[in-house]
């Protein structure tokens, strides 16, 4: 049964362009309102994920945002489901409990997103507003293999898709919360990087990852499809600057038109325990040492621009 008529998300008055389905909880709802409140969008409201597929047989909807009532088992069971006769919607999954083999699942059956408690609302609206503005695509991240210990990803040339990739690698890592940022951050860096500089944010080009994780030790591999570089010729970056001269690559960078920055090589190396460049440098290995201890609660990141 639709609960439309009870949608807390009064309209704008605006023509509407994208359409949102949410399988309501109070949680969910409340927290979610002053993030949706003035956009401009269609918002329906059902009970459970059998009243998603009979609603969705009446009528498409851009993206559908699960229940944190419901265990991401079911709701990719939802998301098969719907692919049958509406192939192309996109779905977000919220759920209360999660294993590396769910988002592994979540990952091969192409859902959008993926948040398991505890989790940011700020960076779930955030995800929402993606999924409604993005071009339509559905093969931004494939999976070539995987495991809970060893998974190995192809990630398109886009900074949307990236984004998305950061938040299903805060869900796989598996790791405790110190751990967890440090390596996320690192993560994100140097993704961000292969898909700038060696992808040149071309949508036809992937940057190839693995990460792998061991008793004792996380490790992950980012590939991208450029020529390489030499850190000995990276003058525009922090990671270059000799000790007497901290701040020489401003002056570089400068020179060159680029806007500030520069230091997310030299924050990468001391966020890691080993960094390792290939000798044509278009792929890079990140190494944390772990302490064995049981992963903790997971921390809350707010957002993408935690993690810039």
């Amino acid at each position: 049964m639709s609960l439309a008529s009870e949608n807390p998300f009064p309209s704008s008055g605006k023509q509407t362009s994208r359409s949102l389905l949410v399988v309501a909880d109070l949680e969910t709802s409340t927290m979610l309102f002053d993030h949706l409140v003035n956009q401009n969008w269609q918002i329906d409201y059902v009970e459970n994920n059998e009243a998603v597929l009979a609603l969705l047989k009446q009528k498409p909807f851009d993206l559908i945002l699960t229940s944190q009532a419901s265990s991401a088992k079911e709701d990719l069971k939802l998301l098969r489901q719907i692919r049958a006769f509406r192939p192309h919607t996109r779905m977000i999954i919220l759920t209360r409990e999660s294993t590396p083999q769910d988002v592994i699942a979540a990952l091969r059956e192409r859902a959008f997103s993926y948040f398991s408690k505890p989790f940011s609302y700020q960076s779930l609206a955030e995800m929402i507003r993606m999924a409604l503005d993005q071009p339509s695509w559905d093969d931004g991240i494939e999976v070539i293999s995987a495991t809970p210990a060893w998974i190995r990803l192809l990630v398109r040339c886009d900074l949307g898709v990236a984004e998305r990739m950061v938040q299903f690698f805060l869900e796989l890592a598996d790791l405790p919360e110190e751990e967890l940022n440090q390596v996320s951050y690192a993560f994100r860096e140097m993704l961000m990087n292969a898909i700038r500089y060696g992808g040149r944010f071309d949508p036809d080009k992937y940057v190839e990852i693995s990460y792998v994780k061991a008793r004792n030790a996380v490790g992950c591999k980012v590939k991208d499809p450029g020529i390489g570089f030499s850190l000995d010729e990276l003058y525009h970056a922090a990671v270059s600057n000799p000790l007497d001269s901290p701040l020489r690559h401003i002056t570089y960078r400068e020179a060159a038109g680029l806007p500030a920055g520069g230091y997310g090589i030299l924050l990468t190396k001391h966020l890691v325990d080993e960094l390792i460049y290939n000798e044509q440098g278009n792929e890079v290995l990140l190494i944390k040492y772990l302490n064995n201890e049981e992963p903790g609660e997971k921390q809350i990141l707010q957002g993408p621009t935690m993690l810039l």
